[in-house]
Order: C-alpha cells, then structure tokens, then sequence
C-alpha cells in the first residue's frame, strides 16, 4: 500500500503539545484510513478506523473521526481537511454564533413554555411541529426574549412570513420576561469566547457527520437486503432500525432514483387488492404530501389506534412510493 493523504494534528494543553497523523493508504482498489497518536518519546499508537473497497464510505468515516478529534481539541497543520463547503462567513457566521450562544444560555422554564404552544399549535393545525417552529428557534427565543415583531425578525430562521403567522403569540410568551441583553444582538460576539464557537462548531460536524454515515450504512444496508430479496421483519432485526425508519429510508432510496420495487411487493401481498386501490384512488384525488388526509378518506376519521393504524401508515408510504414513481414517470413521458 502507499500513502495518498496525511495530515499532521497538533493538539496545545498546559502540559505541552501532542501531535498526531490522520492518514489514507490505498493498494490494489482497497482503501486505509487510520489515525496515529505519536507520543513525546517517539512512541507510536496506531487506528485503524477503515478497510475496505468503498471509496464513500471511506469517506463518510473520515469526516466523523476527524470531527470528533477536533472537538477533543486537535488542530490541523494544513487546513482544508473536510474537503467542503462549509466555511463559515459573515451573516452564515453571525447566524451560527447566535444558536452557539442560545444553545449554552437560553432559559429552560421559557424554553418548555414555547415548547407546549408549539405542540397546541402543530395538533391544532395538523403540522408537523418543526413546521411551527424549529428546536432552535424557540432556543433563540427563550436566550434573546424579543419583545417587538422588529426584533422577533431579527433572529435566524423568523421570516416575514413566520412572523405575521406565529409573532404575536411567540410576543405574548416573551412579554414581561426579564432579559439581560437587548436588541440588536451585536453584544453576542463580544460575549462568546472563540474558543467555546469553536468546539461548539466542531461538535456541529461531528453530529452532521454522525447522522451522514448511518444514512449511508442505512442505504447500503437496505440495498444489499433488497438484493437478497430480505423482507423489512429481517433488516429490522439486523439494524436495530424501526420499521418507519426502513420506510423512510426505502422513500429516500426511491427519490434517488434506485428500484425498491421487488421488496414494496414483497410487504404488500398481504393487502387486498381492493384496498390498495382505495389507497390510489385517494392519493389520485388528494395528493401525496400528507398521509392523514389519505388515511382518514380510506378508513374513516377514526381510523384504527394502535398496531393497526402503524400498519396502515407504512403501506401507506409503500403506496405512496409506487404513486410517485408511476407520476413521475408520466410527467416525464409528457
């Protein structure tokens, strides 16, 4: 094998520096990844973190060790090791200072209240609550405590729209609550330590990261069981995945254009026909964005609690993904 990548790591602590390499070796089509600690008396303690023949995967594992070694304080000699896209500058940064700071010092008891308005209002519209109000924003919110729609407007994520829908309930939380700091939120860069939105950012990689090489682990799971001709009841046990989280991820397969088709087969042959095609029918008439509406128009408006109605989501989702396959294809055709 030879050495197409290394960097060198160095980490500063009162005790002194410690150095380290991150490397990749490559030889006959099979990718190395590790990672070597070199200790002050020349010592050497080696990782091996990936061996194999997928370059993506690889890859994927690359970018999460390499997060969760600069949160532990490690610093790059050449910069430009994630090989992204994510530099962070001037409103992007501002932005990111600002959920570093609410994520460290936002009020709980406030935090909760917004959170019980937002449930009330997701059931009430029958929205998903992100779609009200993101975790962050109501961090934000419960850390800056705006007062005025002007200065609600000035938190990431609260646009025109947001506000002339949600402002003045969010304003009637905050209203009469103390705030240490006022508007605009200039102060906030002063206030955080470079050090604190530095970890902070790379512990925002490190998660991102995370998140990035199970989806991917998810999808080379599921197409190598799809292959197999696995049914979900397996992949279940083999992953330790819920069944939606299979579904969600066979809906992610689809929408990138792979053929999932043999094992949404394989799941509905138990569903009557007949059903299936009220199923159709319904997303026909109705659209495929949301599942309630279809559910409600297929089994009534108290559809079955419990294991039953689990069941009638996911075939649902399974109907679904053939809808969206067959409508694509037709507005492709035209």
């Amino acid at each position: 094998m030879q050495t197409v990548f290394m960097n060198r790591m160095v980490k500063e602590s009162k005790q002194g520096g410690k150095w380290a390499e991150v490397w990749i070796d490559e030889g006959e089509g099979v990718w190395k990844l590790g990672w070597r600690d070199v200790e002050g008396g020349g010592s050497v303690t080696e990782q091996t973190w990936y061996e194999g023949g997928s370059w993506n995967e690889m890859l994927h594992i690359y970018r999460h060790g390499l997060a969760v070694k600069l949160g532990e304080g490690f610093r790059p000699v050449i910069d430009g090791i994630f090989h992204d896209e994510e530099e962070q500058k001037g409103k992007s940064q501002n932005a990111q200072k600002l959920y570093c700071y609410s994520e460290l010092n936002y009020d709980e008891e406030l935090y909760n209240e917004l959170c019980a308005w937002r449930r009330k209002k997701a059931a009430a519209e029958r929205k998903a609550p992100y779609f009200i109000a993101t975790n962050r924003l109501l961090r934000l919110i419960g850390t800056f405590v705006p007062m005025t729609l002007d200065e609600l407007l000035q938190l990431p994520g609260v646009g025109d729209n947001k506000a002339a829908e949600y402002g003045a309930e969010l304003l009637e939380i905050t209203a009469g609550r103390e705030r240490s700091h006022g508007f605009p939120l200039d102060w906030v860069q002063d206030e955080l330590d470079e050090a604190t939105y530095e970890a902070w950012v790379y512990k925002q990689k490190e998660l991102k990261y995370k998140q990035d090489l199970d989806r991917y682990r998810t999808k080379q799971m599921l197409l190598q069981g799809i292959q197999n001709g696995k049914r979900l009841e397996a992949m279940e046990q083999e992953t330790g995945l819920t069944r939606r989280e299979l579904v969600e991820a066979l809906e992610q397969l689809e929408k990138e254009g792979y053929d999932a088709e043999s094992l949404i087969a394989g799941e509905l042959q138990e569903m009557p026909e007949a059903e299936q095609e009220e199923v159709w029918k319904a997303f026909e008439e109705l659209g495929d964005t949301l599942l309630k509406p279809v559910m409600h128009r297929v089994y009534g408006q108290e559809a079955a609690a419990g294991p039953l109605m689990e069941l009638r989501y996911e075939r649902l989702r399974l109907i679904r993904i053939r809808f969206r396959k067959e409508t694509g294809s037709r507005r492709h055709a035209g």
